[in-house]
């Protein structure tokens, strides 16, 4: 799992290095690809193909579908690990984040994100919002799951 979240630079050639924890992740190759909320996405191989096949399921006939479609498919491009852990960031990805130097690498788990440090500090703000966090989360179960399987002498 992609966890955690780190400070790297983004060099003048566009490469970014990898946290080392992140590197052994990406053996089996990388997608990298814009994100929903003006940051980057790097997917394993397996989950960009999990993405790609809910993707392709979607109905082409729906405008919403084809957005998303045109969002994740067409700033997709395969990136490899190098020698020394880094990937190269295409250049309208980088456009597109407006990002030089400084980049934050953020595990999400399946993926992780590439953020401009401002916007990431603008995130993390929202995040720090005590209140705002009761509100949105709420509604979200993340209590244990209870077993449907009987407990031995329970009826």
């Amino acid at each position: 799992m992609f966890l955690g979240q780190f400070q790297h630079n983004l060099d003048d050639k566009g490469r970014l290095m990898i946290p080392a924890s992140f590197r052994g992740l990406l053996e089996g190759g990388a997608f990298i690809t814009q994100g929903f909320d003006k940051c980057l996405m790097v997917m394993t191989e397996a989950y960009f193909k999990q993405v790609y096949d809910r993707i392709e399921a979607m109905n082409l006939a729906d405008p919403t579908a084809r957005l998303l479609r045109r969002l994740i498919l067409s700033n997709a491009y395969p990136v490899e690990v190098d020698k020394v852990g880094r990937i190269l960031v295409p250049q309208n990805l980088r456009t597109f984040m407006q990002i030089e130097g400084e980049a934050i690498v953020a595990g999400q788990g399946e993926y992780f994100e590439v953020w401009k440090p401002a916007e990431w500090n603008e995130q993390m703000a929202k995040l720090q919002d005590v209140e705002a966090n009761n509100a949105r989360f709420s509604t979200l179960d993340l209590s244990k799951q209870v077993s449907s399987v009987p407990v031995s002498g329970v009826k």
